[in-house]
């Protein structure tokens, strides 16, 4: 049942197409938000269509690429002027690719940090710009790290670099924005179990030799809670750090993991 946590208040999701993002957008419209939902996709996902069914007053969908700074202009303009100043900005968009480290290329790298770091960190400015002119005190950003920015991993140099800087660009957007009353925080999830796993799944099977859906298995396993996580474990989080109970909450990264990080 709705607390009404974030009733009124005009939060815009990046990467919001399914998966956390759509659990996070989900959870926030249930909590009584306008939502702007941003994806690559020209069209809104199935799962965004079926949010908007009855709801167009309170769920709007942006198509936008997060690597070019006119479509990030452009998805803030339009979300202004359709729902209000924003009050939170879930920054979730991101890819994933792994490779053994002395095949990892340039392309890959390319694509990881386009996204996950020059993506997030430009939506981000912008967003935090707008807070800031707009007097938005209170207002907050949630960035999605993963707790594979926690630490290494040999087959996912890249990736784990993307988010180490996700959890490095949060700290210092949170003391940079600390004098305007707006927080930044970020969210570490662990293993989730979402339509992505699919290919990761399939990544990890080609370079470890194992057969398909064996490394889902054995991560969930792994987790000390005895599962992956799902995206509205996620969700619940986002909807805590966006909400007035976390306003004395900035800089910090929530492992949301099952146990997997402990810090």
């Amino acid at each position: 049942m709705s607390s009404g946590r974030l009733a009124q208040r005009h939060v815009l999701v990046t990467g919001g197409g399914g998966g956390i993002g759509l659990a996070i957008a989900k959870a926030c419209l249930e909590e009584g938000a306008r939502v702007s939902v941003v994806d690559r996709a020209a069209q809104a996902s199935a799962g965004v269509g079926e949010l908007q069914a009855g709801k167009a007053d309170t769920l709007h969908y942006l198509s936008a690429d997060v690597t070019r700074q006119q479509d990030i202009d452009r998805l803030l303009r339009d979300s202004v002027q359709r729902f209000g100043p924003v009050h939170t900005l879930v920054n979730n968009a991101a890819v994933f690719e792994l490779a053994p480290l002395l095949e990892a290329d340039a392309d890959s790298f390319d694509r990881l940090f386009a996204v996950n770091v020059k993506g997030m960190f430009f939506v981000m400015q912008a967003v935090l710009r707008h807070m800031r002119d707009a007097g938005s005190e209170g207002a907050s950003v949630i960035n999605l790290a993963s707790q594979a920015g926690r630490r290494g991993e040999a087959l996912v140099a890249h990736y784990c670099a993307t988010k180490a800087a996700v959890i490095s660009y949060t700290q210092s957007a949170a003391l940079a924005m600390a004098p305007h009353g707006i927080r930044v925080n970020a969210i570490s999830p662990g293993v989730v179990d979402t339509p992505m796993w699919s290919q990761v799944d399939a990544q990890f099977a080609r370079y470890e030799g194992l057969v398909l859906g064996e490394k889902k298995r054995q991560v969930g396993l792994a987790v000390p809670l005895g599962r992956m996580g799902t995206p509205q474990d996620i969700a619940g989080a986002a909807v805590f750090l966006a909400s007035d109970e976390a306003r004395y909450i900035t800089a910090q990264t929530l492992n949301v993991d099952g146990g997997n990080v402990m810090s």
